[in-house]
């Protein structure tokens, strides 16, 4: 069975099509799905540190203090890091 230098380069355009659509097609999976997706992983990682302290019941009176709500315009915004020389 001979393989013709055409037949091996079709081959690999295929492969080389079908990769590519595969990575363009989780890409806009995951840039339209961004802020369902962060949203996800912030769920998760509150419920993890709260799991740990034995949920809410065992927080008592401080059960509220978890429900800090932030306005629209800070609720985005980076917060910035202090330097090693400026006050707190």
């Amino acid at each position: 069975m001979k393989f013709k230098f055409n037949d091996i380069a079709n081959a690999i355009s295929i492969i080389s099509g079908v990769s590519l659509a595969g990575i363009i097609g989780v890409g806009s999976y995951v840039y339209l799905n961004k802020d369902a997706i962060i949203d996800d992983i912030k769920d998760a990682a509150i419920e993890s540190v709260v799991g740990g302290m034995g949920g809410a019941a065992g927080l008592g009176a401080g059960a509220g203090a978890l429900d800090i709500k932030l306005p629209a315009d800070q609720a985005s915004a980076p917060m910035a890091l202090p330097t090693p020389n400026s006050p707190l």
